[in-house]
Order: C-alpha cells, then sequence, then structure tokens
C-alpha cells in the first residue's frame, strides 16, 4: 500500500487526484513537510529506498531557512492535515528534500528531479477558477500553488509508480523532490549532499510557460541570470513634528531606492528586469520610521547585462542610503546563472515525445524565467554526464504567479508519458503500461 494508494486504484488518472489533494495545502520554501512526508510514504510504499533530512541535504548550505517559530508551526499544519510523522521527523530544519531509487541492475545511473513547493499568494476565490470548481481551492489563505509544482509533483509520483512495475531493467532510476526552488535556494543543499554525484542521466521538466496543451519543447530555453536579496536601511526614530530634524527616515530611503531602480536604464538588444517584490518599515503615524526592509531581484539575459544591472541596483540602494543619512546592508538570498542543455540529452527528449503520436514537438520554447534545477543541470554536465530542461505544454488560465493561475490537467498525463518514454529509451525496456 502507498500513501496515494486510493488516487492509484480508484481513479483512472491518479495524477489529477495527486495533484488536486496536494493543491489544498500548499507549502512554501523548506516549510514542505506534509508534501514531502507524504511524498516518502508513498515511495517507500512503491518499494523505493527513500532518504531524506541530511541525509540529502547540507544544512550548511541552506540559505535563509524559516525561523523557529514558522517551521513548528508548518510541522503543527502538516500534522493536523494528513502529513506523515515518522518522516517529518527526519526533516527537522527544513530538511525537506526527498531522495529515492530503485536499482534494477547494472548500468547508468537516470535522474527525474521535481520541485514541490508553493508561494506566499492569495488563491482567487472566483468562482470559474478550477480549484474552486474541482473542491480543491488553497486551504492556506496565505499560500498558494500558483506555479504548477502541485502537478510536477503528481507527475513524479505516478512516473515512480509506473516504473516500480516495470520488469527486467538496468541500471538505476533515481527520483528528487526538490524544496524551495521559488527563491533559487533548494537545489544547492542537495548538490552539495552529493545526491548528483553518480549521476549519468538528469531531466527535469516545468508545466506551462505559456506553451499549449498537447506540445513538447525539448529544450526549455531563454533562463536568466538573476540575483535575489534583501536590503535593511536603519535611520533614527524621532516625533514627526516636534524634532523631524533629529530623525532619519529608513523608510524614505527604501522608497527612493524603489523609485530609482525602476529607472535602471536596460540594455539594447537584451532582456533584462528589476523587481522590488517586498517593502516595510516604520511603526506609525508620527515617528519618523527607523527601520526599512526591502526584497529585490535583478535578472538579465546575459552574464554582463546581469553583472550590470547588479551593479546599478547597489549604487542606487547605496546613493538612497546616503541620501536620507541612513545606513544600509544588502544580502544576497539567491543567485542563478543560466542554462545549458547538453545536446544529447535533447535528442533523448525529442525521440521520447516523437515516440507519442499525439504530442507536437516544439524545438525550443522561452521559460522566461529561472530555475534553480539549472545548478544540478551544470553539475551532471560538468562531471560528464547528459542533463537537460524541457517544458511539457499545458494550457494556463493566468501567467504563473497569479491569484487565478491554473494548468489543463490533462498535460499532467502527457507529462508522464514522456518521462516514461526517456526511461524507456535509458533503462532499455519498453513499458508494461500505457
Amino acid at each position: 500500500m502507498t500513501y496515494f494508494s486510493d488516487a492509484f486504484s480508484m481513479s483512472n488518472t491518479p495524477e489529477i487526484a495527486i495533484r488536486r489533494d496536494l493543491h489544498r495545502y500548499p507549502e512554501t520554501a523548506f516549510l514542505e513537510y506534509r508534501t514531502a512526508s507524504r511524498v516518502a510514504e508513498t515511495l517507500d510504499g512503491l518499494g523505493y529506498e527513500v532518504r531524506t533530512g541530511e541525509a540529502v541535504m547540507n544544512p550548511a548550505s541552506v540559505s535563509n531557512p524559516p525561523s523557529e517559530e514558522a517551521a513548528a508551526e508548518a510541522v503543527k499544519r502538516a500534522l493536523s492535515t494528513g502529513g506523515i510523522a515518522h518522516w517529518i521527523e527526519q526533516m527537522h530544519g527544513g530538511l525537506t528534500a526527498v531522495v529515492a531509487e530503485k536499482r534494477f541492475g547494472d548500468g547508468p545511473v537516470l535522474a527525474f528531479r521535481f520541485d514541490m513547493d508553493a508561494l506566499t499568494l492569495v488563491e482567487t476565490e472566483a468562482t470559474d477558477h478550477g480549484p474552486n470548481q474541482h473542491g480543491c481551492a488553497s486551504t492556506d489563505p496565505e499560500r498558494m500553488h500558483g506555479c504548477g509544482h502541485d502537478g510536477h509533483v503528481a507527475i513524479g509520483l505516478t512516473l515512480a509508480r509506473t516504473l516500480a512495475e516495470m520488469q527486467g531493467l538496468g541500471g538505476t532510476v533515481r527520483f528528487i523532490f526538490q524544496p524551495a526552488e521559488e527563491g533559487g535556494r533548494g537545489a544547492v543543499p542537495i548538490i552539495d549532499a552529493g545526491v548528483l554525484d553518480d549521476v549519468d542521466f538528469l531531466f527535469v521538466a516545468h508545466l506551462g510557460c505559456f506553451l499549449g496543451s498537447g506540445k513538447v519543447a525539448p529544450d526549455a530555453s531563454g533562463f536568466l541570470h538573476s540575483t535575489k536579496f534583501e536590503v535593511t536601511f536603519e535611520g533614527q526614530a524621532s516625533h514627526a513634528a516636534m524634532a523631524p530634524q533629529e530623525g532619519r527616515n529608513a523608510l524614505m530611503a527604501g522608497a527612493t531606492a524603489l523609485l530609482n531602480l525602476q529607472g535602471i536604464s536596460r540594455i539594447a538588444g537584451e532582456d533584462s528586469f528589476v523587481n522590488v517584490g517586498k517593502m516595510s518599515g516604520g511603526t506609525t503615524f508620527n515617528i519618523i520610521a527607523d527601520h526599512c526592509e526591502m526584497a529585490v531581484e535583478v535578472r538579465a539575459e546575459t552574464t554582463a547585462g546581469h553583472a550590470y544591472m547588479l551593479e546599478r541596483a547597489e549604487a542606487i540602494i547605496a546613493g538612497a542610503a546616503q541620501l536620507h543619512a541612513a545606513s544600509h546592508e544588502m544580502r544576497i538570498v539567491s543567485q542563478l546563472n543560466g542554462n545549458w542543455n547538453h545536446p544529447d540529452a535533447l535528442a533523448i527528449i525529442d525521440r521520447a515525445a516523437r515516440s507519442l503520436s499525439d504530442l507536437e514537438v516544439v524545438k525550443s520554447w522561452p521559460i522566461g524565467g529561472g530555475d534553480d534545477a539549472s545548478k544540478m543541470i551544470a553539475r551532471v554536465n560538468e562531471r560528464g554526464g547528459v542533463a537537460a530542461y524541457f517544458l511539457i505544454g499545458s494550457d494556463i488560465t493566468a501567467p504563473h504567479h497569479a491569484e487565478n493561475f491554473d494548468f489543463d490537467e490533462a498535460s499532467l498525463v502527457s507529462g508522464r508519458r514522456v518521462f516514461e518514454a526517456i526511461a524507456q529509451e535509458i533503462l532499455g525496456k519498453a513499458l508494461t503500461r500505457s
């Protein structure tokens, strides 16, 4: 028996049943206790060797972990909504990655990576929103699966079930369920724990990205270089009317930085972006704010463009602090480089997709963002392996990270079938299930 045995036995489309279960209970970076524990329990029930916690994540490499209070609340919430206690106990400190493998015999190590985390986002209450119609809308008023990672986990688990039932295979299949893709912080602790060191083939995929249903793009292109960082301004509190000259307004420093960051001149012929996603500070009406915090990211298409955007951002922030006689500190949360897909991996994906007659192959499609799986892909490629990132077409109702984001659930089956065909080629055995 597996934890999702009902979905496997009672549904013709277990991918959809699992996705809807996960959509109800979204969990953000390093707090995916319910999701990860149910994933681990399911994989264990399918006969995989399952590892989690420090066995698959280096604690020293975890960037910007949640507070102990936030972790304790997340564990409590997970246990009250179906999380599995004995797995959660192994995930102390937000080490929520799950790695499961099955060795069939001699041969290559084939790895698949699926991300699990959700977003800090309030889901729409609109009646025409799919999860509201299906009764699986988020039960958390502050979090939502708004990028499709619930679908990725569903694909991964149903794929694991299919491969577990295959006979006479060679090599090893390894499933990597990753936390904290949003913000680009989950891959490095897994890499630093050595999980990718013996991998010969690695494949990663994403749903949607404006690629329509029924299509597959073997080459996900257009990964952007990015840096996410937090800024703290410190000033001096004072009465806003009786002694404004004694104050140093940290919130004004933040506001000055915010407005001027938007004015960074762009580079002709290259995509580049800057965003202040969060800013907070101050205490009340008549006190000059002595503290301000900002969450900022810069992105660009090239290494040089990214360096330029980051340099200009740093100069603007320093100037804003000086203008308002405040001090400031910048702390980098994560950095991502672009991505390079191995040509041999692209060929494997292309053949796998073309073997499924009902799918259309689009050679390349821009992802228009980033994913820290690019670091995993680089690790495998640099060590002589073969790795790539591809896209699974899925009609979406709104852009990723929007409150009304949803995707065509039929694409979950398409995605699972492409992964199966990849496994068929590499592990050397025709699939026993369609």
